[in-house]
């Protein structure tokens, strides 16, 4: 036997003595005491985090230097474990739900986001079919159309319109499912050896993993059309008919064309009518990708930046970026779910069953690349019904009055110059360079250095994080409003920290410029 300690934490684990082997690893009340400890773990972690610096300042290898290179051989208690969690891995985490976390796109959070987590996670079923768990599948119908209904889809889109919605993990999940849905289409009228002649386009602000996804599904031929500061960055309609010509003119079979709702670099948007309407001309199957944005167009003022969308043949966003809905749950509308399943379908004898040879429900097994799938469809359900249309449209209303309060801090700063026109929360600036005559003009590898060196400083105190990228040859600082608990004060804090980073560079605004 072993010492009382070691009786006591084996009890209370539900582990025996002796080789150790687990008597029940889910015990009920074991379960709800170490849930309750979790919780309030997360709820004191979620008071505090405005504490923390928001990027990680730990060096790489960090951990390898805090935790053994083997395993216990003998069971921890969760007290120790959380001890450990708090003191080495805190630390490593850049807090993305900080209340002055504005880099890339937010990834908010929320009470009912991180509860119907827990009932997904708790329940742990994997919906791959209708058999498998019927509540899976039916609630993520139910709540696709729900979504696609506050959204203003058209009809095709919807489950009641003979289209339909699918919850996926993410955007590059939803680009490679739609991409080879296209992909097969097309080879059942070229052959399956014309696969080389296939070419999918974007612009060249298109996230990187629509190349990706192109990639995998075994297509080649990739072109990422240019984009102008004067356009604002949108795709142009005309330069897109020209390199569907030229490809044609050459041979090559135009497959598909993803147009973007709030670019990464600087949330530009595509022309959505223009673009479907040049690619309807060609047979091209449109995707239109507003992982950041779309969350924003359930507001009827915003709603026009999808103007266009019934020309398109699929449409994805992200509630996990923006919607207060925790990662991972990409909401993904197709108007023919027969392409999908037609390419992504399988049959094993194993998997048949009388509801699925009925034709009356959705394996949704067919709709993704995996099998398995995890029940997302009640967090998001859980967010819409605990916080409400009219709320969830006022709390992203509140983040563009942030933004738009931010925007004005740049334009009366002299040093300053916003470089494209804010669209929603994100702010693209950066300091402007010194004598310059016309500043939108501008491509200076030295002025872009020092708005390098300000992003790092900026970054270095902890204070706040933000992120970068390069548009048009500008290095330029983005400054993206999302965060659950981002409040004016956090802006303004921010603005202060960027004017004495800045001021340090370049010196005061009696002395503007680079």
């Amino acid at each position: 036997m072993g010492s009382l300690h070691e009786d006591t934490v084996e009890s209370k684990l539900g582990f025996g003595l002796g080789l150790g082997l687990p008597l029940n690893p889910l015990d009920p009340e074991e379960f709800r005491r170490q849930g309750h400890m979790v919780i309030d773990f997360l709820a004191d972690y979620y008071h505090n985090v405005g504490d923390y610096p928001v990027r990680s300042q730990v060096e790489p290898g960090y951990l390898h230097k805090r935790l053994p290179s083997f395993p216990p051989d003998h069971p921890e208690p969760i007290e120790d474990i959380l001890r450990d969690v708090t003191a080495d891995i805190v630390p490593g985490i850049t807090h993305w739900q900080s209340p002055s976390y504005f880099a890339y796109f937010p990834s908010s959070g929320s009470t009912a986001g991180f509860l119907g987590e827990m009932l997904s996670t708790g329940f742990n079923v994997v919906g791959f079919n209708w058999m498998s768990s019927p509540a899976a599948t039916e609630l993520e119908t139910i709540v696709m159309d729900w979504m696609g209904g506050m959204l203003q889809l058209p009809e095709p889109f919807l489950f009641s319109g003979g289209g339909g919605g699918v919850l996926q993990g993410t955007t590059c999940e939803a680009m490679l499912c739609t991409i080879t849905a296209a992909r097969e289409k097309a080879l059942k009228t070229i052959g399956e050896d014309g696969i080389g002649r296939l070419v999918v386009y974007a612009s060249d602000q298109t996230h990187c993993a629509l190349e990706k996804a192109a990639r995998i599904a075994g297509i080649t031929n990739f072109r990422a059309l240019p984009t102008r500061r004067s356009d604002e960055f949108a795709l142009s309609p005309e330069t897109l008919r020209g390199a569907l010509s030229a490809d044609v003119e050459a041979g090559l079979v135009p497959l598909y064309l993803c147009a973007t709702v709030g670019t990464t670099s600087s949330t530009a948007v595509d022309p959505l009518a223009g673009l479907c309407h040049v690619a309807a001309e060609y047979g091209v199957w449109v995707h239109v990708d507003a992982a950041y944005a779309g969350s924003a167009c359930i507001c009827p003022e915003l709603r026009h930046h999808i103007d266009g969308v019934e020309g398109a043949a699929s449409f994805s966003m992200n509630a996990h970026k923006w919607f207060l809905t925790t990662l991972d749950c990409c909401c993904l509308w197709v108007k023919e779910p027969a392409a999908l399943v037609g390419a992504l379908s399988t049959a094993p004898e194993y998997l048949k069953n009388k509801a699925t040879e009925s034709r009356m429900v959705v394996d949704y097994k067919d709709w993704q690349i995996a099998l398995s799938r995890r029940f997302r469809s009640l967090k998001l359900w859980m967010v819409i019904r605990s916080y409400g249309v009219a709320n969830l449209r006022d709390f992203l209303r509140s983040h563009i009055e942030m933004a738009r309060e931010f925007e004005g801090y740049v334009t009366t700063d002299p040093r300053f110059e916003v470089v494209v026109r804010r669209h929603f929360a994100t702010v693209c600036f950066r300091l402007r360079p010194a004598g310059e005559v016309d500043p939108k003009e501008a491509a200076d590898e030295k002025v872009n250095e020092v708005n390098r060196k300000l992003l790092e400083a900026v970054n270095a105190t902890g204070r706040v994080y933000m992120t970068h990228a390069v548009v048009g040859g500008v290095y330029l600082l983005r400054f993206a409003v999302g965060a659950t608990l981002t409040e004016e004060k956090h802006v303004a804090a921010a603005w202060v920290m960027v004017q004495e980073q800045a001021e340090a560079l370049v010196g005061p605004i009696g002395k503007a410029g680079c």
